[in-house]
């Protein structure tokens, strides 16, 4: 890898559970990634305003109010909207697993339930990376 991958790690909604998202971000952190946390209560304008601001690769999503069929579509939609669809969308929480795989079908990455090591989402993240980057270097 040429730099680090720039991750921004957040909360939206009403949820106020952030536990996991912490240890996430310092997993991410710990691995070399630069990670921007955006705390408690975000709105997915927020998100998506923070993440272009921020020039971020990765957007992880950390839910478990039960919004997620809301909420990743919204940001990845804003995403996309401020031209920016090449951030991965990704993120984990209490989602079945229909959902997840409906989800993807709609952009959004790979989703992570409960027990989700996080060596395999650091991992998920690098691969995604890299195979995202040699798409840039080929279209350059």
């Amino acid at each position: 890898m040429t730099r680090p991958i720039r991750v921004l790690v957040a909360k939206p909604g009403l949820d106020g559970h952030d536990r996991g998202a912490k240890v996430v971000a310092a997993a991410l952190r710990d691995a070399g990634m630069e990670v921007i946390y955006t705390g408690l209560h975000q709105t997915p304008e927020m998100i998506a305003s923070a993440a272009v601001q921020e020039d971020v690769d990765v957007v992880g999503l950390s839910i478990l109010s039960g919004a997620h069929m809301t909420l990743f579509p919204r940001v990845y939609e804003l995403l996309k909207a401020e031209g920016r669809g090449d951030i991965l969308v990704t993120g984990g929480g209490i989602i079945p697993k229909e959902d997840m795989e409906m989800l993807q079908t709609l952009g959004v990455g790979k989703l992570f339930g409960p027990g989700t090591s996080t060596a395999d989402l650091v991992q998920y993240i690098k691969d995604w990376f890299v195979a995202n980057e040699s798409r840039r270097a080929q279209e350059v």
